[in-house]
């Protein structure tokens, strides 16, 4: 279960969602007690990336190990060491292997073992054929042993109204019990699952009502390209703040929006005239940097940006049809100067593709009619 332990990693400027677990690590004899960290795209980190495959292979050469000599050196980095005493473990290389499976499943948001379970009885409760029970009792089967109990998320039932009924009148199931299923018992069972069923019709539906709370779009990566003249066709080029699109501030025509940012950045006149008269973004960067800020620019810097964008999309058309066309995709810019404006690989704040994403919004919104135009 991925529960509260959420984590990701960055990929090529894409977050990747993730979970981890506890697990034991084999080097040269001893154990190290460590996590395993597992992400949306079948990437597992086990002191090292590694594919779901080449987990596998970590699992059966007991690098990541399931099974515990007696008396072997164990070591929890910075907390503790210790030895095995009488070890017990519940797992198996192919427990593990399927819990890992289904955790990536959870987090892509696709069924897994116990979804896949509950899905089939449901097409056995709707045709109760023999052929639709063995159909669910082989998903049931498919559920790792150490999740079973949880399939139906009833602490109190567990899961055995769910063997009961794959099993089937006078039916048994493997490891279960010796004795066969009553009748009584498989009643007990359907009336248990056609109430489940009222319950859940029931329920409320959790759904926003406003919208999906993730992006359908692929995410956009605006890499730093120092591009000096306007062309044809710029690409997302173009969304960059040092784009040589001139915006009018306030009757100042500013070469680009990274010009204009600097230039208001900065208490002296003359600096900033020196910011507007280089052609050159970076330039104007480096001229800012070595003048004062204006008093309160840190806690403004992000207002200003939000109305030097609104500018440049609102006074440029062309470039503003090439915002609307990344949609509701994440929108991550590079900046090297900067982990407050720019993603950093994934350690920076990314405001400024936080603040393109607003703006896109509310083009969208005019473009709608839902704002006025």
């Amino acid at each position: 279960m991925i529960g509260n332990r959420t984590t990701h990693r960055t990929a090529d400027g894409v977050r990747i969602p993730g979970t981890w677990r506890h697990a034991f690590i084999r080097n040269g004899g001893q154990y190290f007690l460590t996590d395993l960290f597992i992400f949306a795209d079948g990437i597992v980190d086990c002191w090292g990336f590694v594919t779901l495959d080449e987990f596998e292979k970590k699992l059966r050469s007991g690098w990541v190990a399931t099974s515990f000599p007696e008396g072997a050196d164990v070591s929890a980095h910075g907390l503790a060491s210790w030895k095995f005493a009488e070890p017990h473990t519940w797992l198996t290389p192919e427990l593990l292997l399927a819990e890992v499976r289904d955790t990536v499943e959870q987090l892509n948001g696709r069924p897994d073992s116990t979804a896949r379970c509950l899905a089939a009885v449901d097409v056995f409760l709707a045709d109760r054929t023999e052929e639709n029970r063995a159909a669910a009792r082989a998903a049931y089967l498919a559920i790792p042993e150490t999740r079973r109990h949880y399939a139906l998320g009833d602490m109190d039932s567990k899961d055995w109204p769910l063997q009961a009924l794959v099993a089937g009148p006078g039916g048994e199931l493997e490891e279960w019990s010796d004795e066969p299923v009553s009748q009584e018992d498989y009643d007990e069972a359907i009336a248990y699952f056609e109430e489940r069923a009222r319950s859940i019709a029931e329920r409320s539906p959790r759904k926003p009502a406003d919208g999906s709370a993730t992006s359908f779009a692929p995410a956009v990566h605006l890499y730093e390209s120092y591009v000096r003249q306007p062309t044809d066709d710029p690409g997302t080029a173009a969304l960059r703040n040092d784009y040589p699109a001139p915006v009018d501030i306030d009757g100042v025509i500013y070469p680009s929006v990274a010009h204009a940012y600097w230039a208001l950045s900065v208490t002296g006149e003359d600096t900033r005239a020196a910011v507007l008269a280089t052609g050159n973004a970076n330039m104007a960067r480096r001229i800012a940097a070595k003048a004062a800020r204006r008093p309160g620019w840190e806690h403004a810097r992000t207002a200003v940006m939000t109305s030097l964008l609104r500018a440049k999309y609102t006074q440029h058309p062309d470039l503003a049809e090439i915002l609307l066309a990344t949609a509701d995709a994440t929108v991550v810019y590079d900046d090297s100067d900067s982990a407050f404006w720019g993603n950093d690989t994934g350690q920076g704040r990314n405001w400024t593709g936080r603040l393109l994403e607003l703006v896109r919004s509310e083009l969208q919104a005019r473009r709608a009619g839902i704002l006025p135009a």
